[in-house]
């Protein structure tokens, strides 16, 4: 199960942590990604974390703003979001799978299990 939480109202600049707390299963034996969704728009990949390399996967519109991490004690991945822009309002998910190779870590589909998603709102 994954509970994603963080999400808030912010400026345009500004910084936000979004988490995902994770339960039900030995934690670091998944991967963990965030996906977010736009009104009107596709979901979209922005940031995903492998479980036993630690290797890291970004979109090319978040790199160098957005740091993804995990604290495997805690059973938690976070997203620490730096410059945000109008750009990056969305509702945010975190999705989790034991069975992803590192090539499909941009692909939604090759997650098992999703959170609920927490709404970003970045004002211009």
């Amino acid at each position: 199960q994954l509970q994603a939480s963080g999400g808030g109202l912010v400026q345009t600049g500004d910084s936000l942590r979004v988490s995902c707390a994770f339960s039900g299963d030995t934690f670091r034996t998944y991967t963990v990604g965030w996906f977010r969704q736009a009104p009107g728009k596709e979901r979209e990949f922005v940031a995903a974390i492998h479980r036993s390399s630690g290797g890291t996967s970004y979109a090319e519109s978040v790199k160098g703003r957005f740091t993804i991490s995990r604290d495997n004690a805690r059973a938690m991945v976070s997203l620490l979001m730096n410059s945000l822009r109008p750009e990056d309002t969305a509702v945010y998910y975190c999705a989790a799978s034991r069975t992803i190779i590192l090539s499909s870590l941009r692909l939604g589909g090759s997650y098992a299990h999703w959170g609920q998603g927490t709404l970003v709102t970045v004002s211009s």
